[in-house]
């Protein structure tokens, strides 16, 4: 797993869990990162293996074990970066854009039960393209370029047991998601998070390949530092008077 801190002088630790397939060459990664070194976040940010035959330890553990050094910090997690996230402990504050709490309903249950019986690691088994319709309108060529496009039967074994053990979500927890995602199912979102602390995007997979990114950056950025408090307060200035 690759690790790497930005901006080194920031006054506040923020643990980043990208999403499978994100680095942060892309450059929709590194516009999203911007935004947090520019808001003073000291950035942990982390790039998940692509190819996994155990989520704990090749995933979970690794990014466990290293946020137990931190005396305090905001967790922000993407995607699987946000399947994760939910597994580590000790952050004030948690943002998830676009967890991937459960497989996309484009993915039959019959379907993904049979392909996880499969005792390899091998990355045999094509995804659906990731283009800029599903990821965003301002994913890079490079970008999807770069995106890899196999999985093995272990990755969607393990997985799918991830989701099957999330555990409580935070009370406090803020979801940006999309209606139009064609990655994950919103089903675990709304069984999780209460409809007000969920921020509703126009756009992909990705917040941060969305044209609608700038309207909810500064949003994302009061999530992050006043948790779901940020959100409410945000619904309740837009509620018209009777």
């Amino acid at each position: 797993m690759r690790h790497r801190v930005f901006n080194e002088d920031g006054e506040t630790e923020l643990v980043f869990v990208m999403g499978w397939g994100n680095r942060w060459t892309h450059e929709n990664v590194s516009w999203l990162i911007g935004e947090l070194t520019d808001a003073g976040y000291r950035v942990h940010a982390f790039e998940l293996p692509t190819n996994i035959d155990d989520f704990k330890a090749d995933w979970l553990e690794p990014i466990a074990e290293y946020v137990l050094d931190l005396e305090g910090y905001q967790l922000l997690g993407h995607s699987a970066g946000a399947l994760v996230a939910q597994a580590l402990d000790g952050a004030d504050n948690h943002v998830y854009l676009s967890p991937w709490w459960g497989y996309s309903e484009d993915y039959p249950e019959t379907v993904l039960d049979l392909v996880a019986t499969v005792p390899t690691t091998f990355p045999c088994l094509p995804i659906a393209e990731l283009d800029a319709d599903a990821l965003g309108e301002l994913a890079t060529d490079h970008q999807i370029a770069t995106t890899p496009r196999w999985v093995s039967p272990a990755f969607v074994r393990e997985t799918r047991r991830a989701q099957q053990e999330l555990l409580t979500i935070d009370h406090d927890a803020v979801v940006f998601c999309s209606l139009r995602d064609p990655v994950v199912s919103l089903r675990p979102i709304g069984e999780r998070v209460p409809a007000r602390h969920v921020v509703l995007y126009d756009g992909g997979h990705e917040l941060f390949s969305s044209r609608s990114r700038e309207a909810h950056v500064d949003t994302l950025l009061a999530a992050l530092d006043e948790g779901a408090a940020a959100v409410e307060e945000r619904d309740e200035e837009d509620e018209i008077p009777a």
